[in-house]
């Protein structure tokens, strides 16, 4: 009933409607929640948005489903494993710091599903009150069965490194392969099939939903195109579990679970705009320095989470994709930097131009506010006496940063439990040598003269 390509709908949070081919005219037409609804389906409102949010922040779907979220047996607790909003664990830890590419669980050791696999690395803030960020990674080797996860909490955006992943979703399928990222929205049951060992990154946002970045002086046109964004179709199965199905439920930072008698993916056609969504990253329309000098890292902003601060993010998805470079008498690598934003780095693959050795797909590394840093010491010597000419950057890598304006704190797993932390980062700085020479506009004005 379902091949493994699903088919999508094109657009950012637009107003779409989809019904299974299997029962044409689910969709109510003209109303919401008719007295009967076609199919003698269920009506249910999703909502992302408080009602009264202004029309262009509105979120909100309705579902018609076989049979109503709200049965279902009562949550709860169960453990969160190394999921965890307690950014109080540990001492803060100042210094740059970068891991090791994180070990993934071995099939023949330990089945691990997608939700068993989450490790929170780091975050800030507060799912209470709806105003903070995680970052977590996600190791697991086998796929969930007759379980699905619900976060009560905020939206999750998944950036596969190793292996594709088949998601399935209240709104239909959708398979996301590494250089693709997809956004689960706060509130929708989703389940997660693998083929393999996979590993990769998630952010997670509390209190906003991401959004696409304005563009400015930059035009109608540019970066990430919303017509490249895709949404599942409407796919649904009217399945019994009599051994029980379970909901994993993530809500004020802390795991509950309850049981039900069939599987949650019943939605047989809905409408609205608030939707789960995916979008490749070779998609990304690449706007970058033609003369001299650099734009800074924002112009490479695929999403971003605003706080109510204009221009500030809770966090924003940016990339380093291939692109052309080409700045005269530019020292052309990142710049060194200190900043009053978080910066957690990860690598899809390829190599990081400004940290070629050291900084490894499935790895990832977190400056901290105002925490120096930039090219290593063999970056700069090598790009200092580069011959500019046009080159490619970044062939073959897909780097990608987590930005954001809150402090945020490092995770005991993190820093101890996974193992990873590279405790040598800090040497790659160290062959920086002093090139000053208090003589330089003397030594140049001889030379004009010879």
């Amino acid at each position: 009933l379902f091949s493994s390509c699903p088919d999508y709908l094109s657009g950012f949070g637009n107003e779409f409607s989809s019904e299974d081919p299997r029962c044409p005219g689910s969709l109510p037409e003209g109303q919401n929640n008719p007295q009967v609804c076609p199919y003698g389906l269920y009506a249910e409102q999703l909502s992302g948005s408080a009602f009264t949010c202004p029309r262009p922040a509105n979120k909100r779907s309705w579902l018609y489903r076989i049979l109503p979220s709200v049965k279902h047996k009562p949550f709860a607790p169960v453990p969160c494993g190394n999921l965890t909003e307690n950014w109080n664990e540990v001492e803060p830890d100042p210094n740059q710091l970068r891991w090791l590419p994180f070990t993934i669980p071995k099939s023949t050791e330990k089945k691990v599903d997608f939700a068993a696999g989450l490790h929170t690395v780091c975050g800030a803030g507060d799912a209470k009150s709806r105003n903070g960020i995680g970052i977590h990674m996600y190791t697991c080797n086998t796929s969930m069965a007759d379980r699905c996860f619900n976060n009560s909490d905020g939206d999750f955006l998944i950036v596969p490194q190793q292996g594709e992943i088949l998601i399935t979703t209240e709104f239909g399928k959708m398979m996301v392969e590494p250089n693709e990222i997809c956004v689960i929205q706060q509130g929708m049951r989703f389940s997660v099939d693998v083929f393999g060992e996979t590993r990769g990154y998630i952010l997670e946002v509390y209190g906003a939903h991401f959004e696409l970045p304005d563009l400015g002086p930059i035009g109608a046109n540019g970066l990430a195109n919303p017509r490249d964004f895709l949404c599942p179709v409407a796919w649904y199965e009217d399945r019994k579990v009599a051994t029980g199905y379970t909901i994993i439920n993530k809500y004020q930072g802390k795991l509950f679970a309850c049981q039900q008698d069939f599987s949650p993916f019943n939605v047989v056609a809905w409408h609205g705009n608030y939707t789960p969504y995916k979008y490749n990253l070779e998609n990304f329309m690449v706007i970058n320095c033609v003369a001299f000098d650099h734009a800074d890292p924002s112009i490479f902003t695929v999403l971003t989470a605003k706080s109510t601060r204009p221009g500030v993010a809770i966090a924003d998805f940016v990339i380093f994709p291939p692109r052309w470079g080409v700045a005269d008498h530019t020292f052309r690598p990142p710049y060194y930097h200190r900043n009053c934003m978080s910066e957690f780095m990860g690598l899809i693959k390829g190599h990081y131009e400004a940290k070629e050795e050291g900084f490894q797909p499935g790895g990832a590394s977190l400056h901290s506010i105002m925490t120096p840093h930039g090219p290593d010491g063999e970056c700069f010597e090598k790009n200092s006496t580069a011959e500019l000419k046009p080159e490619r950057v970044a062939e073959g890598t897909m780097a990608f940063m987590f930005e954001s304006s809150f402090s945020m704190a490092v995770t005991k797993w993190g820093l101890q439990t996974c193992q990873r932390l590279d405790k040598n980062y800090y040497q790659c700085w160290e062959s920086l040598r002093s090139h000053f020479n208090p003589n330089w506009n003397r030594n140049l004005r001889l030379l004009s003269i010879l």
